[in-house]
């Protein structure tokens, strides 16, 4: 049994005071089920964090991701969280959701109460506690600049 932490990278990506973030499919067994969350995913044995955020951003929504910027690393005992934030150059009616329930572009509010409503739910789904303190550091991060 190997115990050993798996490594993710995720995105934060912005858009005015908006971030995108995605509903992650209900089903038992994921982490985090029917959970709001960052988009990205499992980093591949060869793979460094930024060539996996490239490829998971364009097969979980068709993005080209532009240039990034690593944002920090949060490790528990399950996953190290490799996360990065970028900007989304797109309409929401562009991206393709390849995987998850639904996308959506959350606000500040959203992220700070802690849930949001989903059209394809059709209801209130809280945000995963993990991807909520990502994004709490980083919007205070960014409000001092």
């Amino acid at each position: 049994m190997n115990n050993q932490p798996i490594h993710v990278a995720i995105a934060i990506l912005y858009q005015k005071n908006k971030f995108l973030m995605q509903l992650r499919d209900n089903i038992p067994g994921i982490l985090y089920p029917g959970y709001w969350a960052l988009f990205g995913g499992h980093i591949e044995p060869g793979e460094t964090p930024e060539v996996t955020l490239k490829r998971e951003i364009l097969e979980e929504i068709g993005y080209t991701i532009p240039p990034f910027v690593e944002f920090g690393c949060y490790p528990d005992e399950r996953v190290v969280r490799h996360v990065f934030h970028a900007p989304l150059s797109v309409e929401l009616n562009q991206l393709v959701l390849n995987e998850g329930w639904d996308m959506g572009l959350l606000t500040t509010e959203n992220i700070y109460q802690g849930s949001c409503y989903s059209q394809n739910a059709r209801e209130v789904r809280p945000l995963g506690n993990v991807h909520q303190k990502i994004m709490l550091d980083f919007i205070q991060t960014n409000q001092q600049t």
